[in-house]
């Protein structure tokens, strides 16, 4: 008969000591593998850099973009597109679009002003009519999403041109002027000074509303529902979240959040007109996307979407304090939004 000879038992390995399949795997991390974990895990991370680099450049570029009265304009600049960004972050979590939010917003405005100076509807009453508008819009939008299952683009390109025509026929076409309106619908360009630096009301309302939506999206089950739900909506399904509510209520809260940015918009120019915003749209997107937001939804943070609109505003600021025309602060807007969508891309595929 054969006999057989059985090999030696291998010695156990000291303890803490890796096993080979471990230490392949470290070996095989390359530096890319390496910055796309991080980046996965940080999406905030690129745009914050690209701020500070932004910032530092800009001021050796020009004195004069470190001066508190330049400051102080970039943050007013950047307060009304921050706040409809908050909305916009909302729906693009949910792998959703919307092309309205600059519409809604100036509804809203011409609905707070027209009651308060033209029907004497009280301005704290005005301004929760402006609300209510905000809401409805968004629940219009959310309607049409959720209960006939229509894309997020198709159904807000619609109802952009609806809410455009309402805002004209309701308002025919008149701006009202701040000093028709009262204090309160105003008060948001009201401003203070710390630092040296003047703030705005404005600046403080949209910042509070990043902290609130932070909060609900960070430690509240909803805001977990809405990752889930951008993720991958079948799953979320199959795990017991009613992807349809957490949709609607998504467009519910964004479209409150543009009727406040509506209220920041008076503000800011003092006053109301039908024609103010015409590029809110694109430059929600843009800000969001720049912020390190996935377009393709379950990925992103809302502060991301905040140094989004500060990179946009600092980029055209001081692009225009260098002297370079406003096409060429446009067309570097544009390599932005490109450059950001890529580093997405690589990142999503380093994630599979």
């Amino acid at each position: 008969m054969m006999s057989y000879r059985t090999a030696p038992a291998a010695e156990p390995a000291p303890p803490g000591t890796p096993s080979r399949t471990t230490e392949d795997l470290l070996r095989n991390t390359t530096t890319g593998e390496r910055i796309q974990s991080v980046l996965h895990r940080y999406p905030a991370l690129s745009p914050a850099v690209v701020l500070v680099v932004a910032v530092v450049v800009f001021g050796f570029l020009n004195d004069r973009f470190w001066r508190p009265e330049n400051l102080s304009l970039i943050t007013q600049q950047v307060a009304v597109v921050g706040a409809l960004a908050i909305g916009q972050t909302l729906i693009i979590l949910t792998a959703g679009i919307d092309l309205s939010v600059g519409a809604i917003m100036v509804l809203s405005s011409m609905v707070m002003a027209q009651t308060a100076t033209n029907n004497g509807v009280p301005a704290v009453l005005a301004l929760l009519l402006a609300l209510f508008v905000g809401l409805a819009c968004g629940a219009l939008n959310g309607f049409l999403v959720t209960r006939f299952k229509l894309p997020p683009f198709i159904v807000t390109l619609g109802t952009l041109n609806i809410f455009i025509a309402l805002t004209l026929l309701y308002s025919h076409g008149a701006t009202v002027r701040g000093g028709e309106l009262p204090g309160l619908l105003t008060w948001t360009g009201s401003s203070f000074t710390v630092a040296g630096v003047r703030v705005t009301a404005g600046v403080v309302l949209m910042l509070l509303m990043y902290l609130v939506a932070a909060y609900a999206l960070g430690q509240t089950a909803w805001g977990r529902h809405v990752y889930a739900v951008g993720d991958d909506k079948e799953a979320a399904g199959l795990a017991g979240i009613k992807v349809g509510r957490v949709l609607f209520s998504v467009y519910l809260a964004a479209g409150a959040t543009f009727a406040l940015a509506g209220w920041i918009l008076v503000g800011r120019i003092n006053a109301a007109s039908p024609n103010a915003g015409a590029d809110a749209n694109l430059d929600s997107i843009t800000a969001v996307v720049i912020g390190g937001v996935s377009l393709f939804g379950g990925r992103g943070v809302i502060w991301g979407s905040l140094l989004g609109a500060l990179i946009v505003g600092v980029f055209r600021n001081g692009l225009s304090l260098a002297g370079v025309d406003q096409l060429y602060q446009t067309l570097t807007v544009g390599i932005l939004i490109i450059v950001a969508v890529s580093v997405d891309q690589w990142i999503r595929r380093g994630r599979a």
